[in-house]
């Protein structure tokens, strides 16, 4: 049985029309995907956290950069034996989220998709987590395109002229678009700072389509950071798109799995009449993406299909990638294997369960952070559900465990606020439930209620603080102490209210992730737990 017959039959298909039976059926163009490996350079557990080398020993271990490098190629290799095209696209967000970064500043990432040889890169709202020299880092070290139509970068000296709206890849005869955009709010979830311009995604790529058909490109597909609700808008409002491959909600489609996020593809109807397949690949590559677009001797889209392929234990790693993994890994071993505490079950830090509702691991990172600042008068903390970037299993913990946890070296940020501002942080937290976004309030010494079915800006109620042992309604014009993280309390996910109306403020207090390590050694072994402090109506 041949490569593309094997494929075929284990990924399925969903037909617009069965294209075996057109004349004029021109090719495959496979394209292999992949998006939000957020530097997990080193294989996962099922947690998201660096996998222990008990645990890779046991089978147990998903993706890292040896198993996504041997397995993007194995499966380029075999389908260029069948005579097929194949493009290899990044959907961003390759940095940020491992010691690999905080310690290489994206370098490592850089080279390893640089390896693997992909066709072209979107820019993830995460490469500005350093500021634009954090994606110039990226530039610096790679020779594909790295796009985003809808950023003006001319104002960065750094980047001026080296993101590309667009790009052509030349496969045999066919002339491929391949176009991008970046989630307008990355001015509120990074740090683009002051030199970058964003522009509305649809209309840039709308221009951006129209300028690759003037230079005959076809198909055209859409490579993209915008999360999978605004991926269907595009695919819906942007006509001439054979296909977008997405990345930022990290939302996982599957043909085969039951537990899916959404079928793979998901089909939408465009306003042209059109049906355009969307496809993304979860994250921490953990999944490989594999799309097929049976495509007319025009590039026209006549037939789609495909999967994400699970990056488990049974890839065999790539030795050579390994080892140089393991050289740049030695620096860090000595700090990262630190045993520094240990926790008697598991920590929920899961993004699917932080960014929704209470989770074990926003408890635990609220109360560390308000025992930290306790004796100053602060009654109140509140961290972002997506600064929390993986779970905690049972056992042992290590520093590394805790760097998966927190890596974005955030420090403690302490500051006044009224109550009715507190309730508008609380606002905001909830206002974006429907697209997961990482703005949910995790809190301490604070219960609150929200009703997502409600409009945005009106879902919190029964907002309740402690006085003298008792939990009573917060009081609008009453000020308390707050504590939160410095991200957040210069505006980021959406906390302006933290940056314009906090008064008394200081940002510079402990990292986060020493604050948590030094709770959890005082609390040892920590009990992980829940205790209503958020009640999600409908529920």
């Amino acid at each position: 049985m041949s490569f593309k017959t094997q494929f075929k039959a284990l990924l399925g298909s969903t037909a617009l029309v069965a294209a075996s039976t057109l004349p004029g059926f021109a090719t495959d163009l496979h394209i292999l995907h992949f998006n939000d490996f957020h530097s997990r350079i080193e294989s996962v557990s099922r947690y998201n956290s660096t996998c222990s080398a008990e645990s890779e020993a046991a089978g147990e271990c998903f993706g890292g950069a040896a198993r996504l490098y041997a397995l993007v190629n194995q499966m380029r290799s075999a389908i260029e034996a069948e005579g097929d095209p194949v493009i290899v696209l990044d959907a961003g967000d390759a940095s940020q989220g491992s010691l690999f970064y905080t310690t290489y500043g994206g370098e490592v990432e850089a080279e390893l998709l640089e390896r693997i040889g992909i066709d072209a890169m979107a820019v993830g709202n995460h490469e500005f987590d350093l500021g634009p020299e954090g994606l110039a880092v990226f530039l610096d070290n790679v020779s594909f395109p790295i796009l985003s139509s809808n950023l003006d970068v001319s104002g960065a000296d750094m980047l001026a002229g080296r993101v590309a709206p667009y790009t052509i890849i030349e496969e045999g005869d066919m002339r491929i678009g391949i176009v991008s955009a970046l989630a307008t709010d990355t001015v509120e979830t990074s740090s683009p700072g002051p030199t970058v311009t964003f522009n509305d995604e649809i209309e840039a790529l709308n221009a951006a389509v129209a300028e690759l058909q003037a230079e005959g490109a076809s198909p055209i597909i859409a490579l993209t950071h915008v999360g999978y609700r605004k991926d269907q808008e595009i695919a819906a409002q942007v006509p001439g798109l054979a296909a977008v491959v997405g990345g930022h909600s990290h939302t996982y489609l599957s043909a085969s799995d039951p537990d899916r996020d959404g079928p793979y593809p998901t089909w939408v109807d465009a306003e042209n009449g059109a049906l355009v397949p969307v496809v993304t690949a979860g994250a921490y590559s953990r999944y490989l993406g594999h799309l097929v677009l049976e495509l007319d001797d025009e590039g026209n889209l006549l037939h789609a299909s495909g999967d994400a392929i699970p990056i488990t234990a049974e890839v065999e790693p790539d030795a050579d990638i390994a080892e140089w993994v393991a050289g740049l890994a030695g620096p860090i071993d000595e700090f990262r294997n630190e045993p520094v505490s240990e926790s008697a079950g598991l920590i929920e830090g899961d993004r699917s369960v932080c960014r929704q509702r209470e989770c074990s691991m926003g408890t635990l990172v609220a109360d560390a952070m308000l025992a930290r600042v306790a004796d100053q008068g602060v009654t109140i903390a509140i961290q972002n559900g997506g600064g929390l970037r993986a779970s905690i299993d049972e056992g042992v913990v290590t520093m590394g465990e805790v760097y998966s946890v927190l890596p974005f070296q955030n420090t403690l940020a302490t500051f006044e606020l009224s109550g009715a501002n507190i309730v508008a942080a609380l606002e905001n937290g909830v206002s974006q439930l429907e697209d997961g976004a990482g703005r949910f309030a995790q809190v301490a010494g604070l219960q609150y209620t929200f009703d997502p079915a409600a409009e945005a800006g009106s879902r919190v109620s029964d907002v309740m603080v402690q006085s003298d042992g008792a939990w009573v309604p917060i009081d609008p014009e009453a000020t308390y102490g707050v504590v939160t993280n410095d991200y957040m309390r210069n505006g980021g996910d959406g906390y302006a209210v933290f940056r314009d109306e906090a008064s008394n403020a200081y940002d510079f207090g402990p990292d986060l992730a020493d604050v948590l390590v030094a709770y959890m050694q005082e609390n040892a072994p920590y009990e992980p737990y829940t205790d209503g402090r958020i009640t999600r109506l409908g529920e």
